[in-house]
């Protein structure tokens, strides 16, 4: 029968009594096979652990520069690792860098979560965060929703007809 088709015999349970064969084109199932294992080789996220380095009396400036960046790799899929490096007497305040550990972790919990909490290692002192889509998907809804609701305030301004008669009773009353 798969000689008259001009397809292939093909054993699928070899296990089974009787044996279970199917009737296809081998080499057409084969390339289709290669092709979807290509697909989700592509599809395959790799997942870079990126590192940041902060310092116990970093400057705010500095520290809401490096957050950004931290930011930045979560909303890229990318794990952070953040890094609070003590030298010397900083190491008798471990308290410091849990606090800017924590301060990151909230400033950047819209695009991540803490995976690893902190922790001392040495000098330093770790904490890994990782990307979360769920707060990622809410933060853009509620990002979006505040945007409308701009411009809905917009539309519900006095028109420009009546903004001169305000600022003419106001000089009135000041001058």
């Amino acid at each position: 029968m798969a000689r008259d088709l001009e397809l292939d015999l093909v054993e699928v349970a070899d296990k089974a009594n009787p044996p279970v064969c199917r009737i296809m084109d081998y080499g057409k199932w084969k390339y289709e096979n290669a092709q979807r294992q290509k697909e989700s080789r592509r599809n395959a996220t790799n997942v870079v652990v990126k590192e940041m380095k902060y310092r116990p009396k970093i400057g705010v400036g500095d520290f809401d520069t490096k957050t950004r960046k931290v930011e930045r790799f979560l909303g890229e899929g990318h794990k952070v690792k953040v890094t609070i490096m003590f030298r010397g007497r900083e190491m008798q305040h471990p308290q410091l860098g849990r606090k800017i550990l924590d301060r990151v972790a909230d400033a950047v919990e819209h695009v991540g979560r803490v995976e690893v909490a902190s922790k001392l290692d040495g000098r330093n002192m770790i904490m890994v965060l990782a990307p979360d889509k769920k707060a990622q998907a809410a933060w853009e809804a509620e990002q979006k929703r505040i945007e409308s609701e701009a411009e809905g305030d917009g539309e519900t301004e006095p028109t420009s007809g009546e903004a001169p008669e305000v600022l003419a009773d106001e000089g009135a009353k000041s001058g």
